[in-house]
Order: structure tokens, then sequence, then C-alpha cells
């Protein structure tokens, strides 16, 4: 009985294996702030923090897919835009039904992050510029596509997914981040696929030497990292009942900052999602806290960015 204790306790903590930084951080955040404020430390306030994270949630996990194999996507936050633009264009005014429109901006934001892998794999652009380029490039299309003007009221259906709680509880755009977590983290943790893309970031000519099809993999994390952007899109339109091209600007910033925060390497190759999942916590919980404390939006950018800053120093340290 006890070898069984131990072999369960010793599961439980592999799951937070490299986490314990960021995790021991996560749950002092929430002893102070559970201290400092009265409200914090409710139901309906984590809540309230799940629905707030399910967009930043949702981009982090494809930004972690692209950051395990020594990548970056500066452009999730134009692809967000771009497929909801495209979605509401096509259900309002062209009058498609909202589940067809839904899967088209999907496929647009797929082909979007398809285009970046490709010119990464193939033609051999630093991550950095072939995202910055389609940054760029999705921003002015999403503009484009409404001559830059705000889509309103949805079906009423598509707005309730983000208000009904199911049980009174957790909104439909909540379970999905779950569902889309408990997917990828499967992914990563079990198939061969996942192994494969800790190789690539490892080292990708030892992976490539190995048999590793090193483009192939490249444009699917692409491919990922752009439909979960637009995935996070919808769920955003969802919430708001609205549609905006300025939408998701500097998203994808606070999606690297939590793939950071959470002890993901930015060089490639260590890392993996249940960290992410508390660096997503850790930003929201953070947010959450200083509005019920009162503090500036601008004092909560300051410091959202020391709390990065430290992150990257903390994983410079452990290198050394």
């Amino acid at each position: 009985m006890a070898s069984d204790v131990t072999k369960s306790t010793a599961r439980l903590w592999g799951l937070f294996s490299g986490t314990t930084g960021p995790l021991l951080g996560l749950l002092l955040l929430v002893v102070y702030l559970s201290l400092a404020t009265d409200t914090f430390f409710t139901v309906r306030n984590f809540l309230n923090i799940l629905d707030q994270i399910t967009v930043l949630g949702i981009l982090s996990i494809g930004m972690t897919f692209v950051i395990l194999i020594g990548g970056i996507d500066l452009a999730v936050g134009s692809i967000l835009a771009l497929c909801i633009m495209v979605m509401g264009h096509l259900a309002k005014e062209a009058g498609l039904p909202m589940w067809l429109a839904i899967t088209l901006g999907l496929t647009v934001a797929g082909l979007a992050g398809g285009v970046s892998g490709t010119l990464i794999a193939f033609f051999r652009v630093p991550a950095f510029i072939a995202t910055l380029a389609m940054m760029s490039a999705a921003r002015g299309l999403a503009n484009m596509v409404t001559d830059g003007h705000q889509i309103i009221s949805f079906p009423i259906w598509f707005n309730l997914m983000a208000l009904i709680r199911h049980g009174g509880y957790i909104t439909t755009t909540v379970a999905i981040m779950f569902v889309v977590f408990i997917v990828c983290w499967i992914y990563l943790r079990f198939s061969s696929g996942g192994r494969s893309l800790y190789a690539i970031g490892g080292n990708e000519e030892v992976a490539r030497l190995a048999g590793i099809n090193v483009k192939l993999h490249t444009v699917g994390v692409y491919v990922v990292s752009g439909l979960l952007a637009g995935l996070a899109g919808i769920m955003l339109g969802a919430r708001l009942d609205s549609v905006q091209p300025s939408a998701g600007f500097t998203y994808e910033l606070d999606a690297i900052a939590a793939v950071v925060i959470g002890g993901t390497s930015l060089s490639g190759g260590t890392g993996g999602l249940t960290g992410t999942a508390i660096g997503v916590l850790i930003i929201g919980v953070l947010r959450n806290g200083l509005n019920l404390l009162g503090v500036s939006p601008f004092t909560q950018q300051v410091v959202i960015g020391v709390v990065i800053a430290m992150a990257v120093a903390a994983e410079a340290l452990k290198k050394k």
C-alpha cells in the first residue's frame, strides 16, 4: 500500500517536473492576494479568472509548441484578428451560417500559420522575420475585410457560449480551453510527434539525422499555432459579441510571457504545457488581483514586465 502511494505521488510530482519555481510563485501570489483583499479568495472570483484567461490560455498552448522547437510566433495576435474578421464578414455581410463562417475563419488562420511555417522551414527565413511579416500582413488583411469597421451582434447561441455556466461553474469557452489543453498535453507527453518536437528544439540537425522530418513538423507547428490563434479569437468574439480589426493587439507578447514564466526555454527543447498553464494562471491571477487592489493598468504593465524579466533571469541562472 505504501509503495502504491509513493508511486502515485511520484507520478503527480512528475507532472510538475521543472515547474517548481513558477508553481511556488503562483501559490505565494494566491496567498498574498487572499490576505490583501476580501474578494479574491472566492469561488466566483476564481471562475472569473478562468473566463478572463481563456483567450490567453489557448494562444499560449500554440506558442508553447512553437517555442519548444526553438521558434517564435509574433503573428498570433494579428492572425486572431484576421480569423474573427473573416468570420464576422461571412456571417453578417455574406449571410453564411455561423458554423460555416467559423470554420472558414479557422481555415484562414491555419493557412496564415502555414505560410509562416513554410517561409521558415523551406526558405530558411528566420522565425522572427517571417512571423513579423505575417503579423503586419494579417493585421492589414483584417482591416481590409471590413474596411476597418467593427461587426457586432451575432446569433444568441454564440454569445451564450461565454455566458452560461454549465453546472453553475464552467462556460463553454472555458471547457473548450480545457479540452484543447488536455489533447495537446497528451500529444506532447505520449506521442512520437511530441517527442519529435522536443528533439527538434534540442538540436535540429541531430533530429534530422535521426530521421525526423524537421520541415514537415515545423510547418505543422505553425499551422497549429495559427489555428489556435483563430480559435482564441472565436472565444474572444463570443465573449464580446463583437469583432474588430484591432483585436489581439500585443496578445503575442502575453502568450510568449506566459510560456517563458512557465519555464519553457526560449532556445527550445525543454518545457511543456504544465508550466505554460501555470504561467497563464500567474498572469491571470496577477491582473485580477491588481484590479481588485485598484492598481492602475499602466502600473500593471510595469509589474508584469518585472515578472517576465525575473522569469527569464531565473532561467538563465538555472542553466548556469
